[in-house]
């Protein structure tokens, strides 16, 4: 029922019926208008703040989902950056330096992105800390593993260049050993079995039979097949670009090779035995670079995987058995 308004006239002393007039009544449905929005406007936002609803709750649930999976990712993404850092040592270490080239810098390797807003447009959004490290670990892992495809490619090109010198390097084991119980002393300083005085052992022993094949670990030509004071009867190869390769101890004057020979990487060239300084039958194998002996286990690379290498090279460290 809509009000009605009265005033005192002191001249009829009466009550005079006041009648609005339309700008009255338009500012009345004004504040009327205003007062509703005002009241819908804050029941709504009880409304939203108190009362979950099942929208809202999705959202927040795939919030949660959106983070976890962000965490797993920067997890997934470091794994990845260790094994990519264990790719880029054996480059490195082991491919770089069979193919006599230098190693990819570290400058190289580690270069990041220019720009020092590339990840503004990431700060505005919730757990941006998160998100922008994330997307730093993924742009330095696609920019290291571009340099390192690079370098395999490169070191493609160069093997394809060097086919002739890959051929004459020494690559595998002189007798078959391929689950390696039959190495037995390593190179370095060794107790010798016999003066039992410290000194040191220019090659790597493998223990085997009397008879067991030995074979040539590269291209090479045989410099000479002869009994040698202490290895006993010994052939040496010269595989050229300043590689030689010795092998001692061999079964008497059964050389199946002499001098001057071509041979091949595989090619048996003898017998192990027991001949000249040794305490039992065993073949004695070093590799030469220049004119000095270095470690043999470098030269087994296309008979050993990362594995086998790493099992080889806790053995020999063990130093095994000594027989010479």
């Amino acid at each position: 029922m809509r009000k009605v308004y009265y005033v005192f006239n002191p001249t009829t002393r009466t009550y005079d019926r006041v009648y609005p007039n339309l700008a009255q009544r338009f500012l009345t449905i004004l504040r009327r208008i205003l007062l509703f929005i005002i009241f819908g406007g804050l029941s709504f936002l009880m409304f939203y703040i108190l009362i979950e609803t099942p929208s809202m709750k999705d959202v927040q649930d795939e919030n949660s989902k959106l983070l976890a999976q962000y965490h797993i990712l920067s997890q997934r993404l470091d794994e990845a950056m260790e094994v990519l850092e264990d790719v880029q040592q054996r480059d490195d270490n082991l491919y770089r330096v069979i193919l006599n080239t230098e190693p990819v810098s570290k400058v190289a390797r580690s270069a990041g992105y220019g720009g020092t807003n590339r990840y503004d447009e990431l700060m505005d959004m919730s757990n941006s800390d998160l998100v922008v490290l994330t997307t730093q670990k993924m742009d330095m892992l696609a920019k290291q593993l571009y340099v390192q495809i690079n370098s395999f490619d490169e070191l493609v090109r160069m093997s394809n260049e060097q086919e002739d010198y890959l051929r004459h390097l020494p690559a595998i084991q002189p007798i078959s050993n391929r689950d390696l119980k039959r190495t037995a002393s390593g190179y370095g300083y060794r107790i010798d079995p016999i003066y039992k005085v410290r000194k040191y052992h220019r090659g790597m022993d493998f223990s085997c039979d009397k008879r067991t094949p030995v074979y040539a670990t590269a291209d090479g030509v045989v410099e000479s097949a002869k009994w040698q004071q202490g290895y006993g009867y010994t052939i040496v190869i010269d595989h050229g670009y300043g590689y030689k390769t010795l092998y001692a101890h061999l079964l008497d004057k059964k050389f199946m090779v002499r001098r001057g020979q071509k041979v091949i990487r595989g090619e048996q060239i003898a017998l192990s035995g027991n001949s000249g300084k040794s305490t039992g039958p065993h073949l004695h194998y070093e590799v030469i670079v220049k004119g000095k002996p270095v470690n043999p286990i470098n030269y087994y690379f296309m008979d050993l995987d990362a594995d086998g290498y790493d099992e080889m090279l806790r053995i020999a460290e063990n130093h095994g058995r000594i027989y010479d």
